[in-house]
């Protein structure tokens, strides 16, 4: 009968501890924003955004996600792409070349780098049949298209959410779980476990750079870079 006791105990802690750190149940305070509009072509869904000095955007759309609801599951995920100097910005689809495997393309975090000849690389988390790669654009402005150059698999990347470019073959990304299989990340989640962590890859070295997170999630560098 304790033993009975002390599990319904430890079980209603658990789901207490679970249920604080998403915020569930809180109330949501609507905030007026005058000045925002709906963008037209995102509507299913953007899960990041990135934006360059001359005021371009790249973002990734149609994430579908173990456990989370799709806007529209049988369509392939898209990078599009806005011009901020535009009066009226619209999201238009970035043609993607030949020989990507576009069916299974589902689009997580996103991240640029621009080199020193300018050419503008971009980083993208993608999750093809619920694995965890990272595929390496560049961006053809004149083309308004992206030209894939290569996909990076790690046994140290096994369930990528974000990703910080650094380099042309050079970045940091997070890992928001330690298991990708469904029913294990519920787990985790659920027993709040801090397993997730914070990887770098480069081609001749890959490596933790951070751990004992609880879902590490985003990523990002300050202007003076840290």
């Amino acid at each position: 009968m304790i033993a009975l006791v002390l599990k319904n105990i430890a079980l209603n802690y658990i789901f207490s501890s679970c249920r604080n750190k998403l915020n569930a149940s809180r109330e949501i305070e609507p905030v007026e924003l005058p000045n925002c509009h709906l963008i037209k072509g995102i509507e299913a869904g953007s899960e990041d955004i990135d934006i360059l000095p001359n005021g371009l955007i790249f973002i990734s759309s149609g994430l579908k996600y173990p456990g989370v609801k799709s806007f529209a599951p049988d369509k392939p995920g898209e990078i599009l792409l806005m011009d901020l100097n535009e009066k009226n910005p619209k999201a238009r689809e970035l043609r993607i070349s030949r020989g990507f495997d576009l069916a299974s393309f589902n689009p997580h975090g996103i991240s640029t780098y621009i080199d020193n000849d300018d050419s503008v690389y971009l980083f993208v988390v993608n999750h093809p049949h619920q694995k965890s790669t990272v595929e390496v654009f560049t961006f053809v402005e004149d083309d308004n298209s992206l030209k894939h150059l290569k996909t990076i698999k790690h046994d140290l990347l096994p369930s990528v959410n974000d990703i910080l470019a650094v380099g042309p073959d050079r970045f940091y990304a997070t890992n928001d779980h330690y298991f990708f299989d469904s029913v294990l990340m519920f787990l985790e989640m659920f027993l709040g476990l801090t397993w997730s962590n914070v990887v770098y890859y480069s081609p001749t070295e890959v490596k933790e750079v951070a751990g004992g997170f609880y879902s590490a999630n985003g990523i990002n560098m300050s202007p003076d870079e840290k």
